[in-house]
């Protein structure tokens, strides 16, 4: 990892909401590629805290801050990566974590770099209920949807079920696509409710989303 890299990823883990818009600035000065910023710079120190959370390092509130670093230095970036999309557009995308669940650095994740790949990304947020991501399938008006929900417990997760029975019951399951993830959510667990697909990682999921809504 380059050095400018480097101090992205750790101005992120260390909450250094200031420090990660000046070495965004930087990195952007010297010619990096916003995309590579994201990647291999931000991203990197997102799933380093991920991890610590998951390991019980870091608390809720550390959380919160390196998100607001990396949302701080998306803020200079979404402009910069909708250029480099070159104007394509991929479809419609609805990112949400399931109810229930406030786990959301993984979804913030895949939503950005589905962003940076030419989605038009509406974040639905945290504790999203099955009803009003349905609302917002019918609200949107678009021919096809896709739906990229997370859940990081096993309890949230079912919730991606009921969603699925949901979306059949409204008469929609032939406009919406279904993608989860989530670390509990396994290919096995995407065929038995019935969904499309899911990723081991943002970059992954960019690769599914994509073949899933072509």
């Amino acid at each position: 990892m380059s050095d400018i890299f480097k101090d992205l990823a750790n101005a992120v883990m260390t909450q250094n909401v200031n420090g990660t818009i000046e070495k965004t600035k930087e990195a952007l000065a010297k010619g990096t590629a916003p995309l590579d910023i994201v990647q291999k710079g931000l991203a990197e120190g997102m799933k380093v805290v991920g991890d610590k959370f998951e390991a019980g390092e870091l608390f809720l509130p550390q959380i919160m801050m390196s998100a607001k670093a990396m949302n701080s230095a998306m803020e200079i970036l979404g402009p910069e990566l909708a250029k480099s999309g070159g104007g394509v557009n991929a479809g419609f995308a609805l990112s949400f974590v399931q109810e229930g669940d406030i786990h959301d650095i993984g979804n913030r994740l895949v939503s950005t770099m589905l962003g940076a790949n030419g989605f038009t990304v509406k974040v639905l947020g945290v504790d999203v209920a099955n009803t009003l991501i349905i609302e917002e399938v019918k609200k949107s008006g678009a021919d096809k949807v896709l739906l990229v929900g997370s859940a990081l417990m096993t309890t949230s997760m079912l919730g991606q079920k009921d969603l699925m029975a949901l979306i059949e019951e409204e008469g929609i399951r032939s406009k919406v696509k279904c993608m989860f993830g989530g670390a509990p959510v396994s290919q096995a667990w995407i065929k038995e409710i019935g969904a499309d697909g899911t990723a081991e990682n943002a970059a992954a999921a960019v690769l599914v989303a994509k073949k899933i809504m072509s």
